[in-house]
């Protein structure tokens, strides 16, 4: 075991202790856990393999990382059996140090956030977060992306276990640190989109046509390609554009695609 291994492991407890608040939680029995577990298993057996992609679920009643796969091992240099011993800590070393503390701060917006919601707006809570991940050998400076949404609500409506899609990115994004934003929907369906560079909640509803460009624009598709799959003029599809950013509150088309990575249609 190396030194710099030894070091990382005496660093427990040193993270969690900003997620106390969250394993306070009266948590309640889940009858379907077993079953979501199963899924989550399978879910990881499927698509857990691909290079630069990680599932991971974090488990706040133990604190503890509860279930991960994926390229994990290549992108943080730390040993699968080190992270199944301490996954929370090891997660959290693993952050660049510029980093932290946003990402501490953005948990208790989450958790506050989270619980100002009724059981049916609980369910429709997502976050996503880019970040720096530090490799533990190499010193290598690695932006990765998360997509996050609860896994876990028990009966009470407490948040006990989460699910992260998290993908390595190989380009730099244009974010200098830690970036952030959540979202849920409303009773009355409204679609709420609260961000870092936005911190107001923003409410956010899109026509019929709006969001299938939207959608056509998160599968990549240009302005002229939206035009003849829609069966519109490339001016209506520009309009319809700059419609969105509006009610998005975003800047470029850049911006908007990081807002939208967060919306559920």
């Amino acid at each position: 075991m190396d030194k710099v291994l030894i070091k990382d492991l005496k660093k427990q407890e040193k993270f969690t202790k900003f997620f106390q608040d969250w394993a306070n939680q009266e948590f309640k029995e889940h009858p379907d856990e077993p079953k979501l577990i199963e899924d989550l298993q399978k879910l990881g057996h499927n698509i857990g393999i691909k290079e630069g992609f990680i599932i991971a679920c974090f488990d706040y009643r133990n604190l503890s990382l509860h279930f991960f796969t994926g390229d994990v091992e290549r992108i943080t240099g730390y040993p699968e059996s080190i992270l199944r011993k301490k996954g929370m800590e090891a997660s959290f070393t693993l952050i660049h140090p510029d980093d932290r503390d946003e990402l501490f701060k953005f948990q208790k917006i989450v958790f506050e956030a989270f619980h100002s919601l009724t059981l049916k707006e609980r369910h429709t809570f997502e976050f996503a977060y880019t970040t720096r991940w530090v490799h533990r050998t190499s010193l290598e400076v690695i932006w990765v992306q998360g997509k996050v949404r609860p896994y876990l609500i028990d009966s009470d409506g407490n948040f006990a276990m989460d699910l992260h899609i998290i993908i390595q990115l190989f380009n730099p994004p244009k974010v200098k640190g830690y970036d952030w934003n959540y979202s849920y929907s409303k009773e009355d369906g409204t679609r709420v989109i609260v961000s870092k560079n936005s911190p107001n909640s923003k409410e956010v509803k899109l026509t019929k046509k709006e969001k299938e460009i939207v959608i056509l624009l998160l599968e990549g598709m240009e302005s002229r390609e939206i035009a003849e799959k829609l069966n519109i003029s490339i001016n209506t599809v520009a309009t319809h554009r700059k419609n969105i950013l509006r009610k998005l509150g975003a800047r470029n088309i850049g911006e908007m695609i990081k807002i939208l990575a967060s919306y559920e249609f």
